[in-house]
């Protein structure tokens, strides 16, 4: 719980009586490299923070190809939102990529956390404001940048992941083939 309150912290403040309040609502999950969190159709009934480990949210067409939407890593926050929002049944698929531990946080008990601490409504609209950010940034990088760019963009705000990814991943992510990503690599590690 430590771990959340410093990420809150980090956006709001609260009390230590605020923030007891807030960690009676979540839950410690445990799952498996390659294990489902999500999957499509299922009903969305939880928020995850991610204490360790590494997800991929995707959405897979009718022709069964994935198309990776997000990867979230710790200190993040990950679900279908608009299945989790709606309280609808998913469209996305959330999967582990390494082993994996979360809080979750369940839609009824989100809704009860906002009446209890009203400070968190402003902690999870900046959350939303700065995931709306990144998804405008990605769907930008995909229209308007080639190759290169869209590899050197994620390089600059995710640097930390470009180790942890598989190639074959990042590469589906990136909208590159496999080839083309190695080539950018070895020219990135050469510099």
């Amino acid at each position: 719980m430590n771990v959340l309150k410093e990420h809150i912290n980090k956006t709001i403040s609260l009390t230590d009586e605020e923030f007891s309040v807030v960690e009676s609502f979540f839950t410690e999950e445990h799952f498996k490299k390659r294990e489902m969190i999500i999957s499509e159709n299922d009903q969305v009934d939880h928020v995850y923070f991610i204490i360790s480990g590494l997800l991929k949210l995707f959405y897979t067409d009718a022709e069964a190809k994935e198309h990776i939407i997000s990867f979230s890593m710790e200190d993040w926050w990950e679900s279908d939102y608009a299945a989790f929002y709606t309280q609808t049944k998913a469209t996305q698929s959330l999967q582990c990529l390494e082993d994996t531990s979360v809080l979750k946080l369940s839609f009824n008990d989100y809704q009860q956390l906002l009446t209890e601490v009203p400070k968190m409504t402003d902690f999870f609209l900046k959350k939303a404001i700065g995931g709306h950010i990144s998804n405008q940034r990605r769907i930008l990088s995909l229209m308007t940048m080639n190759a290169k760019e869209r590899y050197e963009q994620f390089l600059e705000y995710y640097p930390k992941l470009i180790h942890r990814l598989p190639k074959t991943v990042l590469s589906a992510y990136l909208g590159l083939s496999r080839e083309t990503l190695s080539r950018l690599y070895n020219e990135s590690s050469a510099r």
